[in-house]
């Protein structure tokens, strides 16, 4: 096992720990900002685990789709800030 394979389980691991922690917060959190704020937190953490498996399997593939879940949580999150700025209202 090579030192970059390592790190890319170390950051898987420290991933499934975060993953755990903004599922908590999306469930229990006591506002709509804050539940949106954790999915994207998920979402991005969703890239990562792509990136660290992309290093573990030695395959640039999850790369690609690495950046096209980047692009739709940007235009998630972008949307939700639009409603937002709204007030709400449609």
């Amino acid at each position: 096992m090579s030192v970059s394979e390592l790190g890319g389980l170390i950051a898987l691991a420290a991933c499934g720990v975060t993953v755990l922690l903004a599922v908590v917060r999306l469930v229990k959190g006591p506002s709509t900002a804050d539940r949106v704020v954790a999915l994207d937190l998920l979402s991005a953490v969703a890239v990562g685990i792509m990136a660290a498996w992309s290093v573990v399997a030695d395959d640039a593939v999850y790369l690609d789709v690495a950046l096209l879940v980047a692009l739709v949580a940007f235009l998630g999150t972008v949307a939700f800030a639009a409603y937002a700025e709204e007030g709400g209202q449609g």
